[in-house]
């Protein structure tokens, strides 16, 4: 029996993992050395050149509808909320509560798919998103 091929999916989805899971520990230490809002906004200025730098090499296309980029910012505009909002965090609570509430962020993603875009409302689904409360409240404790 050999290795199960890993498709990209679990691969970018592990990388993100690994990823979120690391940035959130250094920003908590940035917090802890310089204002929250600077760290963010240095995080976050860091991040924007990476993206532009892998939209340029990989040959990704730059054409926008005004629907796509009307979205697109929008959900920047969310993203940058949540950004600065943990920078802040972190430096008035514990990194174990404030990651671990942000992560959830699924459970809000998985709710508004269920009620407003019509991802079907299963048992199994309802109990996974109520497991994963159960787990942020034992995690914060």
């Amino acid at each position: 029996m050999g290795v199960p091929e890993i498709g990209p999916a679990v691969a970018f989805g592990s990388l993100t993992m690994v990823s979120w899971g690391i940035w959130i520990v250094i920003g908590n230490a940035a917090s802890e050395s310089i204002d929250p809002t600077t760290a963010a906004a240095i995080s976050y200025l860091v991040a924007t050149f990476l993206a532009v730098g892998f939209v340029l090499v990989s040959g990704a296309s730059l054409a926008i509808t005004p629907r796509g980029g009307a979205l697109a910012g929008v959900a920047g505009l969310f993203a940058g909320i949540g950004f600065v909002s943990m920078y802040v965090g972190l430096s008035q609570g514990s990194t174990t509560v404030v990651s671990t509430l942000g992560a959830m962020y699924f459970v809000v993603a998985a709710f508004i798919g269920m009620v407003a875009l019509g991802d079907e409302i299963t048992t199994t689904r309802v109990a996974g998103l109520l497991l994963a409360g159960v787990a942020v409240v034992l995690v914060a404790q």
